[in-house]
């Protein structure tokens, strides 16, 4: 499991730095959401790999979390940047409840991302930080939403190595083999759908809408 985000250009450059700094912690949190909900479920392997930790180290990937978001910061600043984490590895070693495993586990990475929304506007409107006074607070609670609500949506896109192309399998009961080929072309099927003008008017459409429940509204 892995995580996608491309983000909207930023103002400024400090806001691109802040965008990174919320992508890093986000994509953290939401990979250790996968790996914490595969361990409680009795699965060993991310634990032994060092994945049951909030530590953003253990869920860096080199290319996708550090160096092309980086380059792109630079190279770019008015395009945004494109980042991922280092995918969390599962082994589902009870065939029971193996499909059940798999799908909780892969929802708990969204999930968390919704979660860290919420937590951030509890946090925000119970310190009384969200008035036009407090606008540095403001641009951070904005970010945390916006990011957050771009990984939960993004991730349910049902193409591999994202989280709702393992609800797809389920759901059609997708042969694994089938599944496997799917994924060697999900990189390059994102990539293109993500130029699609109709795909990508009902992204924004859809993290609009996530972001209004928490009170974020962007045009």
């Amino acid at each position: 499991m892995s995580d996608l985000l491309i983000l909207s250009s930023a103002v400024s450059f400090e806001q691109q730095v802040i965008l990174f700094l919320v992508l890093l912690a986000s994509i953290s949190i939401h990979e250790w959401a996968h790996a914490f909900s595969a361990d409680k479920l009795g699965d060993p392997l991310p634990r032994a790999e060092g994945r049951v930790t909030l530590d953003p180290r253990a869920h860096i990937d080199p290319i996708g979390t550090i160096l092309l978001p980086l380059i792109m910061i630079f190279a770019s600043p008015g395009f945004g940047f494109i980042g991922w984490g280092k995918p969390v590895r599962i082994s589902l070693p009870n065939p029971k409840t193996r499909k059940r495993d798999d799908l909780l586990i892969t929802m708990a990475g969204p999930l968390s991302n919704l979660l860290i929304a919420l937590g951030a506007a509890l946090f925000f409107t119970g310190l009384g930080l969200l008035s036009p006074l407090s606008s540095g607070a403001l641009q951070l609670y904005y970010t945390i939403v916006f990011v957050n609500c771009m990984l939960f949506v993004f991730n349910l896109i049902p193409i591999p190595p994202l989280d709702g192309s393992h609800v797809l399998k389920h759901a059609i009961s997708m042969k694994e083999e089938t599944y496997r080929n799917l994924a060697k072309y999900g990189f390059v099927i994102l990539i293109v759908l993500i130029n699609i003008p109709p795909f990508q008017n009902f992204m924004w459409t859809t993290i609009a809408f996530c972001c209004g429940l928490f009170g974020v509204h962007f045009k």
